[in-house]
């Protein structure tokens, strides 16, 4: 990722969330900091974004004013290139630095982007954005985001941006198909397990600073009950570096245990939103744990599934709200905790 953004490549960055790819993206701003410390570095997740309007105005406080040391040459910038829209400006009372926030009318949404995107060219700094859950703007009311966005990256020389995303059937079709208009526009990557071996060495480092042992038996339990999941694994870490009992597979199973039991009542009021066909498949993916072919014959007649068509049905609305995930082994339930809650479910 350091090489491609530092000659200039953007980057298509895919994994399922909670795999790490804001600590990743945000490592990496590091590293390029200290290779190059007069570079600026922008993050923005646009997960709650409900449409353009709402993408423009999280781009505008993310960047606008940003571009400048002195306060006060970041505000005339900022006012010389926003004309659409009437800039607030306020001041950060810790950093003193500027924070921009804008107002704008349905009509010059479109302008108003392009003078954002005018005033981050005019720059002489090196730029180097990274947009989280992109697939959202597949999401956007408005017709033509992608190509409008397009239109104004790929001419903006000074900038480079990282395109994250967790949907991987929506951001594979947005990068890799010729019929959209960010196709082979930039280098596509995806984050993996981390390393077993690598992960254990991480984590045994910090408990050997507390005087405590982590043995490797312990960890590749642990590691392996989550198929390697960074988010999962590292929940647990932190409450077995909480408790004072000596580390060993039944004090994982205790943690575990202990988080299920807390996510108990979320998980009832999140299952009370579906029907009871996707509720049914959601339980039986959990039983299975991971379902290679989800219309295989076996697997709607040994959990008693109703009709094909169904299931495709209720598995469509599972995997767009995140509750299924399709992983290169097969279909499994999005949140690794519901699943094991779910398992124990009657059927």
């Amino acid at each position: 990722m350091i090489n491609a953004l530092h000659n200039g490549r953007n980057i298509t960055l895919i994994a399922p969330r909670r795999m790490g790819k804001t600590g990743l993206i945000k490592n990496i701003f590091y590293k390029l900091h200290e290779q190059q410390p007069d570079i600026l570095t922008f993050y923005m997740d646009i997960y709650s974004t409900q449409n353009l309007g709402d993408f423009i105005r999280l781009l505008a406080s993310t960047v606008l004013g940003k571009l400048d040391s002195v306060p006060q040459k970041a505000l005339s910038r900022v006012s010389l290139f926003l004309k659409s829209c009437r800039p607030a400006f306020t001041f950060d009372e810790l950093t003193g630095a500027p924070k921009v926030t804008i107002d704008i009318a349905p009509s010059s949404e479109e302008t108003t982007l392009k003078e954002i995107f005018d005033y981050l060219q005019s720059s002489d700094k090196r730029c180097y954005i990274a947009i989280d859950e992109f697939q959202q703007i597949a999401e956007y009311p408005e017709k033509g985001v992608e190509a409008l966005l397009r239109s104004y990256i790929q001419f903006i020389p000074n900038i480079n941006f990282v395109f994250a995303g967790s949907k991987q059937h929506v951001m594979q079709e947005m990068f890799l198909s010729a019929k959209r208009p960010f196709y082979q526009s930039t280098q596509t990557l995806s984050i993996d397990r981390i390393d077993k071996a690598e992960y254990y060495h991480f984590a045994a480092e910090y408990f050997k600073q507390q005087d405590r042992e982590l043995d490797k038996l312990t960890f590749n339990y642990l590691y392996d009950e989550f198929n390697g999941h960074t988010w999962y694994i590292q929940v647990l870490l932190n409450r077995l570096y909480g408790y004072s009992e000596p580390i060993d597979i039944q004090l994982v199973n205790y943690a575990i245990e202990e988080v299920v039991a807390e996510s108990t009542y979320t998980y009832e009021n999140l299952l009370a939103a579906y029907t009871a066909t996707s509720v049914k498949l959601l339980n039986a993916v959990a039983k299975a744990k991971c379902v290679k072919e989800i219309n295989a014959g076996e697997f709607i007649a040994g959990y008693k599934l109703k009709a094909a068509s169904s299931v495709n049905s209720a598995l469509k609305k599972l995997i767009n709200n995140e509750l299924i995930y399709k992983s290169a082994a097969g279909y499994i339930v999005y949140d690794r905790f519901m699943a094991i809650w779910l398992s124990r479910l009657p059927f």
